[in-house]
């Protein structure tokens, strides 16, 4: 009974992220599961231990023998923030603000600190993040070892405001990386999820809060690329997605938001926390599982896409709750990301492609998010060699196996068609690419894999991704 009482209260600390509460803590009990939000590819580990330091980080790295792997919110969705049997380290403890210099608009931030929680800081400030996902729950050290985007334009991946890196290699060294020193570490560190260490601190370029208008353009396909160069990149334009949505995926709805001085039609200055977001959910769930959904989709969500402008801060705009595209229940079904990078002379012909593939497969897509990035020049494994539009591809699934291998038949079909006009995917999602398809879609591989070598050479740090691929 000891025994099971110890892996229960466990197993019900790391699924409620009651290990970061108060470290820090380390756990070993057999069975201790890590999820990822879809509830998909639950990871086995061994010990979880959760710091509130650097120091307390080299001192884990040093003291396991094993594998170890690094996770924080928790939102990659095929096993990249765990390594079966290994030490998996909870860094959502590690959320404190380092340092802020507000007339040079940079902080320095433990890598376990969300999004959210800065802007909390920034906003009082008149600043806000320069560049982060679309919604503020994300880990800031999670995000650049994604190398994250979000609908920023001309901003690219979030390791152009990254200014240094603080972090702890596989002897345990502490190391301070940045474009001019460890140069090497730094690029590598950036989408590298956790290959080469472990981000402990994080120092940003911020970005000023301004006014910002919403402007909603419905186009043809064919005209979305230079309704872009014309409308979006050349004007004052802070943040920018276009909605493709089922069946045919080839009416894009252009969203705008331009810097302005209008007066505000939202005053709120953030999102509020703890808002019920059940109209959300039932609205999901009756587009995806009952009669009349698509009805409901045509007649009643594509005309709210389409509202009248807005005038909001980019504060609000940039601290959206996830807690909007969550699921009532798992047990069933999940909602699932992919996303593909595709050089933007090829937009239109991968855009059909991908509608078809959709089509053929019968996938339970319910929109497609196309962005934008320029080219990447900094990370080792860059998502965006040239100048691209991302194509984020948010879908429904089932849970069960067959479900899970039914979308990675389709993923493949859509990585293939990626890779024919010279794009990239994701890695953060579901492990459905073959190992020739990684290869051919990261060529950089093998330099990440002699660095590792040398500065990890008993291969400590892993996970699910590079267990695969690596």
């Amino acid at each position: 009974m000891q025994l099971s009482r110890r892996r229960f209260l466990a197993l019900a600390m790391a699924e409620a992220g009651l290990l970061a509460l108060a470290p820090p803590v380390a756990l070993a009990a057999p069975g201790i599961l890590i999820h990822n939000v879809t509830g998909l590819y639950p990871v086995e580990v061994a010990r979880v231990v959760a710091p509130a330091s650097t120091e307390e980080v080299a001192a884990a790295v040093r003291a396991w023998p094993g594998k170890i792997a690094v996770g924080g919110g928790r939102y990659s969705m095929g096993g990249q923030v765990a390594v079966p049997h290994g030490l998996h380290l909870d860094m959502r403890g590690m959320n404190r603000l380092v340092r802020l210099d507000a007339p040079a608009r940079v902080a320095r931030v433990q890598a376990g600190m969300r999004w959210r929680d800065l802007q909390d800081l920034l906003d009082p400030l008149g600043l806000a993040v320069h560049t982060m996902q679309s919604y503020a729950n994300f880990t800031v050290g999670g995000a650049v070892s994604v190398n994250a985007h979000g609908r920023y334009v001309g901003n690219g991946p979030v390791v152009n405001s990254v200014r240094a890196l603080q972090l702890v290699l596989a002897d345990g060294t502490v190391v301070e990386a940045s474009r001019s020193a460890h140069a090497e570490l730094f690029r590598a560190a950036a989408g590298g999820y956790g290959a080469v260490g472990v981000i402990t601190e994080v120092e940003l370029d911020l970005a000023q809060n301004t006014r910002i208008e919403r402007v909603v353009t419905e186009m043809a396909l064919a005209d979305y690329p230079a309704h872009f160069q014309r409308e979006v990149l050349h004007r004052h334009c802070v943040f920018h997605n276009a909605d493709l949505l089922p069946p045919h995926f080839d009416t894009p709805v252009a969203v705008s938001w331009h810097t302005t001085g209008k007066a505000l039609t939202e005053t709120a200055r953030l999102v509020p926390r703890g808002q019920s977001y059940a109209l959300h959910q039932n609205v999901l769930f009756a587009m995806t599982e009952l009669p009349g959904g698509e009805l409901l989709r045509r007649n009643v969500v594509h005309p709210l896409l389409l509202e009248k402008s807005a005038v909001t801060w980019r504060n609000h705009e940039a601290s959206l709750d996830l807690a909007e595209l969550e699921p009532r229940t798992r047990r069933i079904a999940t909602y699932v990301l992919q996303e593909y990078f595709i050089p933007v002379r090829h937009f239109t012909a991968f855009a059909r492609d991908m509608a078809a593939i959709i089509r053929q497969h019968r996938a339970l897509v319910l929109n497609v998010s196309v962005r934008h990035s320029p080219p990447d020049s900094t990370s080792l494994l860059p998502w965006a060699k040239e100048e691209v539009f991302s194509f984020v591809v948010y879908y429904k699934q089932r849970t069960g196996r067959a479900a899970r291998d039914k979308a990675g038949a389709w993923t493949r079909a859509m990585i293939d068609a990626a890779l024919r006009f010279g794009g990239r995917y994701y890695l953060p999602y579901q492990l459905h690419a073959s190992r020739a398809q990684f290869e051919q879609a990261y060529p950089e591989a093998p330099a990440l894999r002699r660095l590792k070598r040398d500065i990890d050479p008993a291969g400590k740090f892993s996970n699910s991704l590079w267990a695969r691929y690596l």
